[in-house]
């Protein structure tokens, strides 16, 4: 008898682990199923108008165009410390599944440059998106007619230009400028005076002639551009992009300075984001990427198309990261 009810209780346990076991994973592939449900997160880590916002923007736009997202994408600025604050505040969101931020360089170069504790490595990368470029634009009344100019008057003294830029010092508005500073061949690249607006502010600064000449992305000042307040001396492609007077834009190669910045954009998740979100995410962007309406977009702003998923992402930002730091090396930033 007393064998009998140990066998009939273990056989219950047993079937009770069973059923339990099988409501749990029913559950877990439920919750997958239905993701994403409500309201999504995308954020841009710098103002309103700058590459973040028009990038992370324009992605929403057109995952609603295509009908590939039908969730509300409310997007948030969060500006400051060059792309810092937003990484700090992604490190409060650990496993979060609905958080969308989109970064470029500069989050590889505030860790490098000692501007944050935090880099590319506590972020889950999804995919990288496009590639923009930087620009070097004057006011329309600059005595400066060309990048060569620029870099003359930099040779003779390296205080006699002052650049203005988005990013923090070290990071990516600075960067890109000394890298073809020093492909110019000017030196005392340490020397040269750069002002930080992180708030956003740095195109109002140059339309003010509070700095002689602005490191920008590309896209970012189309619309002054077209607009004749503001004139782009030379750009940081190898080649001619965009439509219209994006396209009259001469590159640096082709001003004789034989140096090129990519300036790329992707889209993030915070730390340990789950898989199932990852796939998600990096799936639906890879088929956003082959839509007309994306086209469209990177036609517009110029911008070329540099699709990767997940795990290639991942691969190159480590590649990158080794480069960015032999480059600071170079220049001095970092020893």
């Amino acid at each position: 008898m007393k064998k009998s009810l140990i066998l009939i209780l273990i056989l219950a346990l047993s079937v009770g682990m069973v059923f339990t076991g099988c409501s749990k994973e029913e559950a877990g592939a439920g919750d997958t199923a239905s993701y994403p449900n409500g309201n999504l997160d995308f954020i841009a880590p710098g103002g309103a108008g700058g590459g973040w916002d028009l990038t992370i923007r324009t992605t929403a736009k057109v995952l609603a165009d295509t009908g590939l997202i039908t969730n509300p994408m409310p997007i948030t600025n969060k500006p400051g410390a060059g792309g810092g604050v937003t990484l700090s505040h992604l490190q409060t969101l650990d496993g979060n599944d609905k958080t969308l931020v989109v970064y470029s360089p500069p989050l590889i170069l505030i860790n490098l440059n000692g501007s944050s504790e935090f880099s590319y490595k506590n972020t889950t990368p999804i995919s990288r998106l496009i590639a923009d470029y930087g620009a070097f634009v004057v006011p329309k009344d600059s005595k400066f007619e060309s990048i060569n100019e620029v870099m003359m008057a930099l040779k003779e003294d390296p205080k006699s230009v002052k650049i203005g830029g988005n990013s923090s010092a070290g990071s990516m508005d600075h960067i890109q400028f000394l890298i073809i500073a020093k492909a110019a061949g000017v030196e005392n690249l340490d020397q040269i005076d750069y002002v930080s607006f992180q708030d956003g502010g740095a195109t109002a600064q140059i339309l003010g002639g509070h700095v002689d000449l602005l490191s920008t992305g590309l896209g970012d000042v189309e619309a002054l551009v077209s607009s004749g307040d503001l004139k782009v001396l030379a750009h940081t492609a190898d080649h001619r992009v965009g439509e219209g007077v994006m396209a009259e834009i001469p590159t640096c190669i082709e001003e004789g300075i034989e140096g090129t910045f990519v300036n790329w954009r992707g889209i993030f998740g915070p730390p340990n984001m789950p898989d199932y979100a990852v796939k998600y995410w990096s799936d639906k962007l890879g088929e956003m990427v082959k839509t007309s309406e994306w086209d469209e977009a990177c036609q517009k702003n110029g911008w070329d198309k540099l699709y990767l998923n997940s795990d290639e992402f991942s691969t190159f930002l480590d590649e990158v990261n080794t480069e960015y730091e032999t480059i600071l090396k170079d220049i001095g930033m970092i020893k």
